[in-house]
């Protein structure tokens, strides 16, 4: 009986579906037989072109605008089975960053925290941090997820923005189709192919920042270059370059802030100093397209992407050295709906812990990485009659470890298969059901993702969906394999002993851990209403499982029975210690904890106000998560409310955009421990970019570009660095 009205309630369940700045015009509704697609068409008989200079072409229509993130294969963006944003051309090309992940910033649900010049974290529907776990970025499908720490370096994403097509944000669970960690959604960024971008073209600029008072201004610069050629009717192939330079930001000094008496538990501490970086980026792409007469498409790509600066984790910052590079290379064939590929990401790099220390030598924590992943996949959709089309595939990825601070590290194998029936029930109606399960050689027990959903459709640019998707989240190699210990610093100044006594605090994984899991209910609406205006609505109810979550082993504490090494006072004094309401943590590892439930809802409209102009507006609420069997404090807790509101415009030589964001006060738990947690302050930025074409067919563009014009103190994580204002002059050409 159980079972009956679960599957009852799987086949009522929906998805909301919301599109940044799209315009729409009303349509009828369309036909209910199923017509798959490929997803990387190709011409039966491409013929070479050139690219022209001229102003950018309208934009897509939402009902029109096509994605294949959802279901891993081509779809109108109206009808797809998940909670979608998507972020276009337009959107890209006057972005007022060049840090790619600025441009998820304004869309509903998400949690974007930049915490050093290069560390930039984001999270859907929930709390992000310093190691942001449950988001699957992906560029082209290839994952840039980095199954080491299970974190994304967004500064891995190997071209330049004028390369993107699209960037799909599913705001949502999706392991359905794309397997372990893509727990709260999926960043998929679409590139152009070659003969989408053929000609040469440039980009320059440079600008300054502020930084705290009497630190002066910091220089930041790029530049990048694009060139795309189809040879003949057959080949085509595109190669890129850029690099991004910026200084480091200014640290946050004084008493940690923490103004939530519900889970700021103790007093904190000072904020320690280091030296801060900031960070250079190079990068090199390449791709050569093979077009068949029979409209199958083989295509080549391979890059690499260097990095340096901060990454902050649970342990502190990791100064990330020169030479740190991941490169890539993959092979895709594609014909009609039909996709195979192969896959490798090689990450190498070195990095040394800013604030612990080695308790034998005193000298920093250091970690060399080196990792190797290999992955095989194919996918494909097949009608059957008229009521159905069923999306299927699979994939088998290798990887090999080399880690300085999990020695014990050697290799993973996982192999994952899913299968999707899409049922058109009517022209009105249509169901989606698909499951996907998953083998690790670490876990015990296949995982298994099931999704539903249903879609009403009153008109084609009308649907009200409902929900239930399960996603999970696969522990990461250092979850599991840890080793280290660390020296952390404690003051025994008052029980007459050294004011610096070199505590060494055990860091260690924790091979019994599971998959983390999410089961989310979620109701929605997206439409157009008469005046083309594009707007959406979604509820969502997320109940977490098994949150893997660094935290002390309380069991390791620190007794007058079982003192820590080289104790300087007699051993009965660390009873005074527990007695003054502070610790002595032996102790720290990764845990699975409990059940907690994530509550939010999303409103958005997009207008285009005329072919010239465009504005829009998002709200979003998160409550503050309700755990079942364990305390608040053991949660990062996202700002409870946010929301965007801004407009574009493009007419003849002008371009600009201009919007205004805010974002909640929020708490934050890790890194380090309880002395170290915090609250950030709510934080608004002002944000706006204009520019001017020129010369012969616009073939210039000059711009200034501006972030956070107020000039506010923004510190978006506790332990992160200050964002001031930010002003870019920029130059780009078309040869």
């Amino acid at each position: 009986m159980k079972l009956a009205c679960r599957v009852a309630f799987m086949a009522a369940v929906v998805v909301v579906v919301e599109a940044l700045p799209l315009s729409a015009a009303p349509q009828g509704p369309q036909s209910s037989t199923p017509q798959p697609t490929s997803q990387q068409p190709a011409p039966a008989t491409p013929q070479p072109t050139t690219q022209q200079p001229t102003n950018p072409p309208e934009e897509q229509k939402y009902e029109e605008t096509v994605v294949v993130s959802a279901s891993r294969t081509e779809e109108k963006l109206a009808n797809a089975p998940a909670t979608m944003s998507v972020i276009t051309t337009r959107t890209i090309q006057q972005a007022t960053s060049q840090n790619f992940a600025e441009l998820l910033r304004p869309i509903p649900g998400i949690n974007m925290t930049q915490a050093s010049a290069r560390d930039i974290n984001v999270t859907s529907r929930g709390a992000t941090g310093t190691l942001a776990t449950g988001l699957l970025a992906l560029l082209d499908g290839r994952s840039l997820y980095q199954d080491m720490f299970g974190f994304v370096m967004w500064d891995f994403l190997p071209v330049n923005l004028n390369e993107i097509k699209q960037v799909e944000v599913i705001r949502g669970p999706a392991s359905a189709v794309w397997g372990a960690n893509a727990l709260y959604g999926v960043v998929n960024v679409i590139t152009k192919s070659p003969r989408e971008m053929q000609g040469t073209s440039a980009a320059f600029g440079v600008g300054a920042f502020g930084r705290a008072s009497g630190e002066g201004t910091g220089p930041v610069w790029y530049a990048s270059g694009t060139h795309a050629q189809a040879v003949n009717d057959r080949w085509a192939y595109k190669l890129s370059a850029g690099f991004y330079s910026q200084d480091p930001l200014s640290r946050p000094t004084g008493q940690i802030p923490c103004d939530r008496p519900e889970v700021c538990t103790v007093p904190t501490a000072t904020y320690p100093a280091y030296t801060n970086s900031g960070t250079t980026q190079p990068k090199f792409d390449a791709r050569v397209d093979y077009d068949y007469p029979d409209g199958a498409l083989l295509s080549f790509t391979g890059g690499v992407s260097g990095t340096d600066g901060i990454m902050h984790s649970g342990i502190g910052p990791f100064d990330i050295q020169s030479g740190t590079v991941m490169g890539y290379g993959k092979a895709t064939y594609t014909k009609k709906a039909l996709r195979a590929s192969f896959f490798t990401n090689i990450l190498h790099g070195d990095a040394a812990n800013l604030l612990a220390r080695n308790p034998l030598n005193g000298q920093p924590i250091g970690f060399k990485f080196d990792t190797r992943t290999y992955d095989f996949e194919a996918s494909n959709a097949t009608p059957l009659g008229t009521h159905h089309v069923f999306n299927y595939g699979g994939n088998l990825r290798f990887n090999t470890y080399d880690l300085e601070i999990a020695p014990l590290a050697d290799n993973r194998t996982e192999f994952g298969a899913y299968l999707q029936d899409e049922m058109f029930l009517s022209n009105y109606f249509r169901v989606t059901l698909g499951a996907r399960v998953d083998r690790f050689d670490y876990l015990n027990a296949w995982v298994f993702s099931p999704r539903t959903a249903l879609l009403i459709k009153p008109k084609d640019n009308q649907t009200i969906r409902v929900s239930y998707n399960r996603a999970y989240r696969a522990p990461s190699v250092i979850n599991n394999w840890l080793a280290t210990v660390i020296a952390r610093p404690v003051d025994l100044r008052a029980l007459g002993g050294p004011a610096n006594y070199a505590l060494p605090v055990n860091i260690v994984g924790n091979q019994d851990l599971t998959e983390q899991s999410l089961d989310a209910y979620e109701i929605g609406y997206s439409g157009v209403l008469p005046n083309r205006a594009v707007v959406s609505a979604a509820f969502y109810v997320n109940n977490v499982k098994e949150e893997i979550l660094f935290t002390e082993d309380i069991n390791g504490r620190y007794t007058a029975a079982n003192p820590p090494a080289n104790w300087p006072l007699p051993p009965a004094f660390i009873n005074f210690i527990y007695a003054a309401g502070r610790t002595l943590p032996g102790r720290f590892t990764y845990d699975n904890f409990g059940r907690y439930v994530q509550k939010g809802f999303e409103l958005g409209i997009d207008s285009p106000v005329n072919p010239n102009l465009n504005v829009f507006a998002n709200y979003t609420y998160q409550a503050t998560p309700d755990p079942k069997d364990f305390d608040l404090s053991e949660l990062n807790l996202p700002p409870q409310n946010s929301f965007n509101i801004g407009l574009t415009f493009d007419r003849q030589r002008y371009l600009g955009n201009f919007s205004v964001g805010y974002t909640d006060n929020a708490f934050w738990q890790d890194v380090l421990d309880a002395p170290y947690h915090g609250t950030t302050k709510p934080y608004t930025l002002v944000n706006a970019g204009f520019g001017v074409r020129w010369g012969a067919k616009n073939r210039i563009t000059t711009s200034v570009k501006a972030t956070n014009l107020a000039n506010q103190t923004v510190q978006q994580h506790v332990f992160g660095d200050i964002v001031k204002a930010q002003v870019v002059g920029e130059l780009r050409v078309q040869f």
